[in-house]
């Protein structure tokens, strides 16, 4: 389960990562444009505003995982730990429930963007509505994690900081401990 969390971690990690990147690249781009070119490229908004629908999409399950969503924590952390602990995977659940719900919608909503066209880039607006489905699509894999890892045991349902060593580190997806080399690695 530690693998299947990290490597989910990993490429929505990557995702932002890149998404970032293009916007840094395309604001870069239209203020070196302005200021000492005499013209500016439309293109580089449109880009921006893709890219920050995509930076959107791919934090948001990091953001679920980390607890940086907004949430009403004080009143769950106030109730006894069993309660708390329920009302932790029944919120999970209707959050994971709730979002493979809206993927079909999201779909068809990706559809639409066959027959429309960006005015500047001229790209398909289904890259665009495709944010969507990835949204949804890591909300649900991240509440999904968070279900089956509660009843497992293996998390109470609190929100994991992301520089937890079993999904930070690249030896999570490996299976090696943190901070051993192969050859100290202690487990057959």
């Amino acid at each position: 389960m530690d693998r299947i969390a990290a490597f989910v971690t990993f490429v929505f990690r990557a995702g932002l990562l890149i998404t970032f990147g293009v916007v840094i690249f395309a604001v870069t781009v239209q203020v070196v444009s302005r200021n000492f070119l005499p013209f500016s490229p439309a293109w580089t908004e449109e880009l921006t505003r893709f890219a920050l629908l995509y930076i959107a999409a791919f934090g948001i399950g990091l953001a679920y995982r980390s607890g940086d969503l907004v949430g009403i924590d004080i009143a769950v952390d106030a109730m006894p730990e069993r309660l708390g602990w329920m009302l932790r995977l029944v919120g999970a659940v209707i959050v994971c429930g709730l979002a493979v719900l809206l993927i079909e919608p999201a779909w068809r909503f990706v559809g639409i963007g066959q027959i429309q066209r960006s005015p500047v880039l001229g790209i398909r607006m289904t890259w665009s509505h495709l944010a969507t489905i990835v949204l949804l699509a890591g909300l649900a894999l991240f509440a999904a994690l968070r279900v089956i890892e509660m009843l497992t045991g293996r998390n109470d349902g609190r929100p994991r900081p992301l520089d937890d060593p079993a999904l930070a580190e690249p030896s999570a997806l490996t299976g090696a401990r943190p901070g051993t080399g192969p050859e100290q690695d202690p487990r057959p």
